[in-house]
């Protein structure tokens, strides 16, 4: 790509705020001044806005207020103007039911916030699950030039000489405590050495599989989203980003020239080689759709048969952590690996095209970053299944589980709530085998609501007790991407809506048959016509505000849970707003 400067002073976006010699500029640039910025400040520069994501309910961005600093920086040495706007923070660990209900209201805002201000080029902030997501899905459709800006993983865990992982190691222990091998002293101790400093979860969970895709898209700068949060080369990628962004306006380097058909392909073969969380379907989907490009669960599944898993990162990996991932060579190494599986012609927020970021990648520890011919998994992180009780889709993480689940069959233990669920799995007394598939219901974007991260049901206490760690388990919801067993997610349609799971009935036969890509209930056709008949009508979930709606305008996980409305083909665009 030419580096020739395509914009002047004079056509950039916020001219039309501050550059006609008239009273309504005379009362934007005054307003600066009164905020104690000179002409010079701002004058015939780029006006760069930094949407920030820090909360202090966000342990995944509490470094980012430091960091926007260093963004700051950037800009301003490479000549150009810095505001900091904050942004709806959706943290993964305290927003209920799930942060997932909110996932599109921070992109509707980041789309509205671009649009209505005199930003020339923006820096997203995120990392925590929702928020690389709506970021991007939001500044896709804005259009501006952008860079996304990755929180980085958190430091690994410790405690007693082992290395912990967030989410994983947290249901491995709260399973041995359920089955008293834990002590009070051990477990306080466990849960101060999980989660060590900023950033996000340190295993390959939804936060550090988006920062990747979106890494891998060519949004950021190569490789940051394997630098750790609290390494200071975080905060040289951070005033990196400021500099680059302010090259990229004069440019014109608009998203829709990096996010083509092959550039989210080249995201989702990364993914696939990453162990990726199963959540990077519903993300990914719907940001692929922001930019226009039709990406199916089917794509997805093609994909994966064909992708080997080659990071050995927990936890579809068994040893490592995401802090060893970076010494390891981080991002660039793994995409070297897999040179040959890329569009290395794809254009990235550099300027220069994929195949030149790569030059000169090494790998460090080929344990932790597989090549092709010792992989982790012989195939990709996700399988897509289909039958009678997903005819839209659902998806699972074959590696993540035990192989004896990749073909199974046996009775259903239907759940239609969670409370329901988590007072049976508690109960000594259960009745239940290994053979048992548990199955939780009204879980999914309309039923959950917001599509909780539900998803990986716990092991039966008497199953814990008797040293079982893993089961079948089939729902409508999401699952963490810390996690990790045998657990088939997100299907559709919903029970909610009247998905065939509705109508399943504990006892009836479940059969999975992973290489078949199957989920199926042996129950006949004409039962289950007779089960639709009956099915009771819902009740809504919400009678008004947000959550009203999200009810009326979500689209289903197949799709990407975007709201209609918002989806690229619904209508045109709102184009620049009237300024009188």
């Amino acid at each position: 790509m030419t580096q020739d400067r395509l914009k002047t002073p004079d056509t950039l976006r916020s001219a039309r705020w501050f550059g006609p010699d008239d009273l309504r500029s005379f009362g934007h640039r005054s307003r600066l001044m009164q905020l104690g910025y000179s002409e010079a400040d701002f004058k015939d520069k780029p006006i760069i806005g930094i949407l920030n994501t820090w909360s202090e309910l966000n342990s995944c961005h509490s470094h980012f207020r430091e960091r926007a600093k260093d963004v700051k920086r950037g800009v301003f040495q490479a000549g150009g103007f810095a505001v900091e706007l904050p942004s709806l923070s959706v943290d993964e660990s305290f927003t209920k039911p799930t942060s997932m209900l909110y996932r599109n209201m921070l992109a509707m805002e980041t789309e509205e916030m671009i649009r209505s201000h005199p930003l020339d080029g923006v820096v997203l902030m995120g990392g925590c699950d929702k928020t690389t997501p709506g970021l991007v899905m939001g500044a896709l459709t804005a259009g501006v030039p952008m860079i996304y800006l990755p929180a980085g993983p958190m430091l690994r865990g410790n405690f007693a000489g082992r290395a912990l992982g967030s989410g994983s190691d947290a249901w491995k222990y709260w399973d041995e405590r359920r089955a008293g091998n834990i002590s009070d002293d051990e477990w306080q101790g466990l849960q101060g050495g999980i989660a060590r400093s900023a950033g996000v979860c340190m295993t390959m969970g939804t936060a550090s599989t988006m920062t990747a895709i979106t890494d891998a898209m060519g949004l950021t700068l190569p490789g940051a989203s394997s630098v750790p949060a609290v390494d200071s080369g975080h905060q040289r990628m951070a005033a990196d980003c400021g500099r680059r962004i302010v090259d990229m306006v004069w440019e014109d380097l608009t998203p829709d020239r990096i996010v083509t058909d092959a550039a989210v392909k080249n995201a989702a073969i990364v993914a696939m080689a990453t162990g990726c969380s199963t959540n990077a379907v519903v993300h990914l989907i719907a940001m692929a759709r922001r930019a226009g490009v039709n990406l199916t669960l089917d794509d997805l599944d093609a994909l994966g048969r064909t992708t080997p898993l080659i990071a050995n990162v927990r936890p579809a990996g068994k040893d490592y952590l995401m802090e060893d991932f970076f010494y390891a060579g981080g991002l660039r190494a793994l995409m070297k690996q897999i040179e040959e599986r890329l569009d290395t012609s794809c254009l990235t927020v550099t300027g220069k095209t994929m195949g030149e970021n790569l030059e000169g990648a090494q790998v460090f520890n080929d344990d932790v970053i597989r090549p092709l011919s010792n992989p982790v998994y012989h195939e990709g992180s996700l399988a897509v299944l289909r039958g009678n009780l997903c005819p839209d889709g659902a998806v699972i993480k074959p590696a993540a589980c035990d192989p004896k689940y990749h073909v199974h069959e046996g009775p259903a233990l239907v759940f239609d709530s969670y409370p329901e669920m988590k007072a049976a799995i508690d109960d000594d007394t259960l009745d239940v085998t290994p053979d048992h598939v548990l199955v939780l219901r009204n879980a999914g974007p309309l039923g959950g609501p917001g599509f909780p991260e539900w998803g990986m049901l716990p092991i039966p206490k008497a199953l814990i007790k008797q040293g079982h760690r893993d089961m079948l388990r089939i729902s409508d919801a999401r699952m963490s991407g810390t996690s990790y067993g045998a657990c088939v997610l997100h299907v559709a349609p919903e029970s909610f809506v009247g998905g065939p799971l509705a109508l399943l009935k504990t006892g009836d036969i479940v059969r999975l048959d992973l290489p078949a890509r199957r989920l199926d209930m042996l129950v006949s056709d004409a039962e289950l016509d007779a089960r639709r008949a009956a099915l009771p009508a819902p009740e809504p979930r919400f009678e008004r505000g947000w959550g009203w709606m999200f009810s009326k305008h979500v689209t289903q996980a197949d799709t990407g849970c975007d709201f209609d409305f918002l989806e690229r083909d619904f209508g045109r665009p709102a184009g620049e707003p009237d300024i009188f």
